[in-house]
């Protein structure tokens, strides 16, 4: 193996985009699961269990890894628990309540626009006008999006689609507050206190809306073995990823790799005999196209250099 290649290896912030990528990947794999998932069991219960399992997993991985910190939490409870509402508790009722009218993929392919709500975002809360790409790759992304719900062909915009694209919203919101409003905690710690507050708040208005504990007694197999990816594969080693992702490169940057999600649903849903058609797959691709053109780098212009005259 050359110097090069183990330097690249090596390199903190490669590294991170590796992780974050992998992230996006895991996240594809839940819409699949959350079908699943919702087959036998109401929305709050569903959102609940994976999130009471997640929290409880992160935890004991912060406390064998690194330990807890009490000091961490006190000096960001008031963001972790903000960013729990938002992160956790509104973006998964967004998606489960949302995927009770939304296909996989339509799901993924909303939240794949995330980016794009992400830079307009931090843009808006920077005082800053948004670059002209960014707007054309909205509008293209929107046209995909479009293509694969079947909006141009006359299909409407199911109700679960525009709860998930709230629930995009408020992962836009939750990427930027993990970096502005969390201070001194390590990207561990930021997952697992957000997904505490979150979880528990899940688990409150499940009992309150339903009876999860009655539902999950009468659980097949299959729900459980997809409640238990999506808790610890789609929810912690996930959610840790990606914040290291936006420790080390940004919130914005971060957020483009959210390209492969809707390509990793597809993917997952192909794997299980439901070929997506032509113009889903079209659609795709040109809302991931929109993306890169809104989140692409820009191209610094050199410094002229000095003439002699100007010298």
């Amino acid at each position: 193996m050359s110097d090069t290649h183990l330097t690249t290896c090596h390199n903190p912030d490669t590294r991170a985009l590796l992780l974050s990528a992998l992230a996006a990947v895991f996240w594809g794999t839940n819409f699949e699961a959350t079908r699943v998932v919702l087959t036998e069991m109401p929305p709050w219960t569903a959102a609940a269990l994976r999130f009471a399992m997640a929290a409880g997993a992160a935890l004991l991985w912060l406390w064998l890894t690194r330990g807890l910190d009490p000091g961490v939490l006190r000096r960001n409870a008031v963001a972790f628990v903000t960013l729990g509402l938002i992160g956790v508790t509104g973006f998964n009722a967004a998606l489960f309540l949302g995927m009770e009218t939304s296909s996989p993929v339509v799901a993924a392919l909303i939240m794949g626009t995330s980016p794009l709500t992400t830079s307009l975002l931090d843009a808006l809360i920077n005082r800053r006008r948004p670059a002209g790409t960014a707007l054309i790759g909205m509008g293209i992304s929107l046209m995909g999006v479009a293509l694969t719900v079947g909006a141009l062909s006359g299909a409407r915009f199911a109700s679960g689609d525009l709860l998930i694209a709230g629930g995009s919203l408020a992962w836009a919101l939750y990427s930027i507050g993990c970096r502005r409003w969390v201070a001194g905690a390590a990207p561990l710690e930021t997952t697992v206190w957000t997904m505490i507050f979150g979880a528990a708040a899940l688990i409150l208005i499940a009992f309150a809306a339903e009876s999860p504990l009655r539902l999950m007694a009468g659980a097949s197999p299959v729900f459980w073995l997809a409640s238990l990816h999506m808790a610890l594969i789609g929810s912690v080693l996930a959610f840790v990823f990606w914040q290291i992702g936006i420790a080390r490169r940004g919130p914005a940057a971060t957020s483009v790799l959210f390209n492969l999600v809707p390509v990793s649903a597809l993917a997952v849903a192909a794997g299980f005999g439901r070929t997506p058609g032509w113009s889903q797959v079209l659609g795709v691709a040109v809302a991931i196209f929109g993306v890169w053109l809104a989140s692409r780098p820009k191209r610094e212009r050199p410094a002229p250099e000095l003439t002699t005259r100007s010298a």
